[in-house]
């Protein structure tokens, strides 16, 4: 049986090359990737090289991974993958999900931005299928109007 895939695409009124950067720049990720609440705020980090380590670290002290990978691909600015996993399953590839970014020119100042994350577990799918809306809103957000969504604030 074929584990289910979760793709979205929206269209960011940018440059290819500025989303590429968002993608990878650790500065910019910290503005956009948060999950619901304000201290969610995470990273990835990578020399972003096929063959390379990838870390989805938390902006705490422990700098907290929460999820680890391989790089795949990378050809700036259209294409970049990379396998997925938790870390207690990082070394089991049987476990692994995959993220593809592909980034289009679609007509003048329009990007189409294309993230498929296949190869899931119904748990992962569960939460990225919360996640990557959010994410992906913030990166549009970011790109065209230079600031991010409101975040939510926790209450005690």
């Amino acid at each position: 049986m074929k584990k289910p895939d979760y793709v979205y695409v929206t269209y960011i009124a940018t440059t290819p090359e500025k989303v590429w950067q968002a993608l990878v720049d650790t500065e910019l990720m910290s503005q956009y990737w948060v999950g619901p609440k304000s201290d969610c705020v995470r990273v990835n980090v990578s020399d972003w090289q096929p063959g390379s380590r990838w870390e989805h670290q938390r902006l705490d002290e422990a700098r907290t991974v929460d999820i680890t990978g391989t790089v795949i691909e990378s050809k700036p600015p259209h294409r970049l993958v990379y396998s997925w996993a938790r870390p207690s399953e990082a070394d089991d590839t049987s476990k692994h999900s995959r993220v593809s970014f592909d980034i289009e020119q679609h007509i003048d100042g329009l990007v189409k931005l294309t993230v498929t994350h296949d190869e899931l577990d119904a748990q992962m799918l569960a939460g990225v299928s919360g996640g990557w809306p959010m994410v992906l809103s913030n990166l549009k957000t970011l790109l065209e109007t230079g600031r991010v969504l409101p975040r939510a604030v926790s209450v005690a």
